[in-house]
């Protein structure tokens, strides 16, 4: 497979320059590396610009309500774990609306990924203050600056459950696409966060800024086994004066999915059972 064989005709109505783009040829291409067929993949979606994804890769998809991303996700892999199931959306989604979710399915150790175009911002709204919003920056809601403690969205997956927690940067494409890669092939629930600028409606946290505080952990001696490691660095960046952001892979674990430990699926998949009843035998239980 090519990343060009996800293509398809519709083209993204991002702005110029969005980190969406980004991320989206970094799945593709990640894709293409574990040679995906497009019929054995569903891209599945929330609302927001990065909810947007579906339309613009080549296999299954599904745009669900905002913040129900993951029980669609979750539901879908359960019917059939024969496919390979990746949920792309934004901050705000995932973060703020399906916040419930994303603790309980991380707990359940579903066995899917979960890339979240972390943006910092509303976008789709025009630049409403998310759960990840810096504090003290300044938004349409937080016109005299963010009061409220930011979300940490990768100390929240390690300490709910979550086996693969990982954050890259779209303005790195090859070294997101290695841990698009790694989480796909993880069995188990697995968080891609992916630092991306909104370059229309946050001002602050651009490509530069990144650029300038960003780190691998790759090129140090972090313990991805080590869940005090992992949590420590997840809250490096509040730390320290001058903010250093981690990005990599910060924890990884192997245990059983969700769906290994259901007896209903032991000897084949749930859409293999036959739709066939014998609703005498039902009847005869209350006779």
């Amino acid at each position: 497979m090519k990343a060009q064989d996800y293509d398809v005709k519709e083209m993204p109505q991002w702005c110029p320059g969005c980190g969406n783009f980004l991320t989206l040829s970094a799945a593709k291409n990640a894709f293409a590396e574990l040679n995906l067929e497009p019929k054995d993949t569903v891209v599945v979606s929330g609302i927001g610009c990065g909810s947007k994804v579906p339309h613009h890769i080549y296999s299954y998809g599904y745009e669900g309500i905002h913040g129900r991303l993951l029980p669609l996700a979750s539901a879908i892999k359960l019917a059939n774990r024969k496919l390979t199931v990746v949920g792309m959306g934004g901050d705000g989604d995932g973060y703020g609306e399906g916040v419930q979710h994303f603790v309980h399915i991380a707990r359940r150790n579903y066995d899917l990924t979960y890339i979240v175009h972390n943006n910092q911002i509303y976008g789709l709204t025009t630049g409403q203050m998310s759960p990840t919003t810096e504090k003290g920056q300044k938004t349409k809601t937080s016109p005299f600056g963010a009061i409220e403690t930011p979300f940490n969205p990768l100390a929240n997956a390690i300490t709910n459950g979550a086996t693969y927690v990982a954050r890259g940067f779209s303005g790195d494409i090859d070294h997101l696409k290695d841990l698009i890669k790694g989480a796909i092939q993880h069995r188990g629930f697995a968080l891609v966060d992916v630092f991306q600028p909104c370059v229309t409606f946050n001002k602050h946290n651009t490509y530069d800024w990144f650029r300038e505080r960003i780190y691998k952990l790759e090129e140090t001696d972090h313990d991805t086994s080590n869940k005090d490691a992992a949590l420590e660095k997840c809250f490096e960046d509040v730390k320290t004066e001058y903010k250093k952001l981690p990005i990599g892979l910060l924890y990884k674990e192997d245990r059983p999915t969700y769906g290994d430990q259901l007896p209903q699926l032991k000897d084949k998949e749930l859409v293999e059972h036959s739709l066939e009843i014998d609703m005498g035998k039902f009847y005869r239980e209350f006779e």
